[in-house]
């Protein structure tokens, strides 16, 4: 079987998502991760598709070939697609692979608010926790309806980080807008 990375590591964090673009916002919350949680790795996890939001506007091979060239100075921090090696597009299928598959004693989901809001709606998302801690990094616009949400309300307070740092105001469908 196929491994996403090559090395074990103690504490990994994994970024999950489209990246319909990969922009600095993603490579500014990595970086946060790695030294805030003393992560060894980040790892961006390229999905085909979100199932909760519209059709990608860039095809799943520009995205990969985008986020590779943005990462290419960062040792800490690469990019996969995992769909086909898992064949699941689900956050709860990777992370337990996750856990099976590596040595790693820890591992950490990452995430901006805004993901935080629907959650709930998310494939067993209440077993998540048991597979990775979550990190949830503050979002203009999204921050405020992120600690309200249900999930927010319904996970236990061990299970979760909510990360104020410095924004970067940029997100993917701003790039679109300009496309």
């Amino acid at each position: 079987m196929k491994k996403l990375f090559k090395k074990n590591y103690d504490k990994i964090g994994i970024l999950g998502g489209t990246f319909d673009p990969p922009h600095i916002g993603h490579l500014h919350i990595s970086k946060i991760a790695l030294k805030k949680l003393k992560l060894n790795k980040v790892i961006w996890i390229i999905t085909k598709r979100n199932q909760l939001k519209k059709k990608p506007y860039l095809n799943i091979k520009l995205r990969i070939k985008l986020s590779k060239y943005i990462l290419k100075k960062q040792k800490k921090i690469s990019a996969k697609y995992s769909n086909n090696l898992i064949n699941s597009k689900n956050t709860y299928d990777l992370l337990r692979y996750l856990k099976k598959n590596s040595t790693s004693k820890k591992l950490f989901f990452l995430m901006g608010a805004d993901n935080l809001i629907n959650f709930h709606k998310w494939h067993k998302w209440r077993k998540i926790p048991n597979l990775a801690k979550i990190v949830v990094f503050a979002r203009t616009k999204y921050s405020t309806r992120a600690l309200k949400s249900i999930a927010s309300k319904k996970l236990r307070k061990k299970d979760w980080i909510y990360i104020k740092d410095k924004k970067i105001n940029i997100s993917s469908s701003l790039i679109r807008k300009f496309w």
